[in-house]
């Protein structure tokens, strides 16, 4: 009962059990099947030990037997036997208060006679180490004045701390990471990412490893590091709030990072992809970096021509190319997250804005803009309501019904991190009903069409998804600094994802944002 506050406990209880239990109690039945029932921990991560996240109960009834997996966060339960018994309920007698004076003391305070049950038990109170501690205001996410004038000061009053836990620590406590970090005007960026990452817990650094991540939004520009597998936490290398997206501005972020040193392959929205490689961006005539197809200037090629020549390289001046490259074009990995909001937002507009399909989407999200709804302009959230309500798809069309159950393939069996083995004939199948359905060939679907090749095996261990969360988690320390962004304030968001506690023996310890897995 300790544990309801905790995300990852469930909430809800098995009718059929509270049922037996119920029956049970009035000796009508002989109790639960099993002897130790579901024991359920917090996941270290989502990748493969999150119960959840592993097990896939889609088809399932009750003519196929089920098999817990048994991960390191749960524990499968064990059918009764002999030395589990089944137990036998035996109603709460009240005694009255001089019948409660006759008993030994031991009963009084509700404690066995035996005293074996309670070996090692003892009513003093844990006190919380210096590690300990910091671990919690991690998992709560406090800031510095937070942790240390609330949690901390509040702790010490009740004497929970131990004698060596210093809670003035707490303000200076970025002070460590502050060595990784310079400004330069109005940027501030990592000097050193390999050192930043050995100090945070990883015990080796190997640049094929993780990803790079650019963005920006009408406050600031961000740029972060994604571990391929999303095992490890997301960690910013550069932050501004004044530059804006513009080739030189991406160019002075590189030279700062040491892009040259790492050589991250990059997985960027498309319209970073042209400042990257020095394109002219907009509605331009060659917007492909692969090939040489036409955009809106041939839109009468787009559903019927599949054959486009190869772009064999970027030459300033020629095909939409205004200056030099910045990276290589075999570093950069196609975007499964937008790509995604580009097959959205092509379906969308094909819609009869009359019909009762897009007036359903109005209806689901009414806090949008009729600009945004017209306009297909959604967010990965979104997608996912709209993929999991049944009732959507009764509203629609023929064509509308056969668009979009294919979408939902294409992302399910190509997009995330399962890839079926027949993935080209779904993609095909789903641009052959986007065609029927009216919907314009986009940059995005004529990389699904023509360059298939170029997507990596598994899109789910290579989206950008994760970097963009990171506009939601960077928004709260935004406001904290009042949009007043330095070295002090970038370590002291790194600091609460490090995990430096030295101790084998703390069980307690939260791995949902862990850095390095313990």
């Amino acid at each position: 009962m300790d544990k309801l506050d905790k995300p990852w406990v469930p909430h809800k209880v098995c009718k059929s059990c509270v049922e037996s239990l119920r029956l049970w109690k009035k000796g009508q039945r002989a109790g639960l099947d099993f002897g130790v029932p579901m024991i359920w921990m917090e996941p270290k991560n989502h990748f493969d030990d999150c119960y959840f996240c592993v097990v896939d109960a889609k088809g399932f009834n009750r003519n196929q037997t089920w098999r817990y997996p048994d991960l390191e966060s749960t524990k499968c339960p064990v059918l009764h036997n002999e030395n589990l018994p089944r137990p036998i309920y035996v109603s709460k007698v009240i005694l009255m208060p001089s019948e409660t004076m006759m008993l030994p003391n031991s009963q009084k305070s509700g404690q066995s006679t035996s005293g074996s049950e309670w070996e090692g038990e003892t009513s003093m109170p844990k006190l919380f180490s210096q590690n300990e501690l910091c671990d919690l205001i991690r998992d709560l996410n406090l800031s510095k004045k937070g942790s240390e004038e609330l949690l901390a000061s509040r702790l010490k009053e009740k004497k929970l701390l131990a004698p060596t836990v210093i809670i003035t620590t707490y303000r200076t406590r970025e002070s460590e990471l502050l060595q990784f970090f310079s400004e330069n005007e109005e940027l501030v960026y990592c000097n050193d990412i390999a050192k930043l990452l050995l100090d945070m817990g990883l015990e080796e650094y190997n640049p094929t490893e993780w990803r790079f991540f650019i963005d920006s939004c009408k406050r600031s520009l961000k740029c972060v590091l994604l571990h391929n597998g999303n095992k490890y936490a997301l960690i910013p290398i550069a932050h501004s709030t004044k530059p804006k997206e513009e080739y030189e501005n991406i160019k002075l972020v590189l030279e700062k990072i040491r892009y040259a040193e790492h050589q991250w392959p990059i997985c960027v929205d498309l319209k970073m992809v042209n400042f990257l490689l020095g394109q002219q961006s907009g509605y331009t005539k060659y917007p492909c970096f692969i090939c040489m197809w036409w955009d809106s200037r041939a839109k009468q090629l787009h559903w019927k021509q599949d054959v486009w020549p190869v772009r064999n390289s970027l030459t300033v001046g020629k095909a939409n190319v205004i200056r030099d490259p910045l990276v290589s074009r075999d570093k950069i990995i196609l975007p499964p997250l937008h790509i995604k909001l580009g097959m959205i937002k092509q379906f969308v507009k094909a819609l009869d804005k009359e019909g009762n399909c897009f007036n359903y989407i109005c209806r689901k999200f009414p806090k949008l803009s009729m600009e945004k709804l017209k306009g297909g302009i959604f967010d990965g959230p979104q997608i996912r309501q709209l993929m999991k309500d049944t009732d959507f798809i009764k509203v629609m069309t023929v064509p509308e019904s056969d668009a979009w159950k294919s979408f939902v393939l294409v992302v399910e069996n190509f997009l995330g991190n399962h890839k079926a083995p027949n993935y080209e004939e779904i993609v095909q199948n789903m641009l052959t009903n986007f065609q029927t359905l009216g919907a314009n060939m986009s940059i995005k679907l004529h990389n699904l069409r023509n360059h298939l090749d170029k997507f990596p095996d598994n899109l789910g261990n290579y989206s950008e998804e994760q970097g963009g969360r990171f506009h939601q988690d960077l928004k709260v320390m935004e406001e904290r600094y009042q949009g007043q962004w330095d070295c002090h304030k970038m370590a002291d968001y790194c600091w609460p994802l490090k995990r430096d506690c030295p101790l084998k023996n703390y069980k307690r310890k939260a791995h949902k944002r862990r850095f390095i897995e313990i």
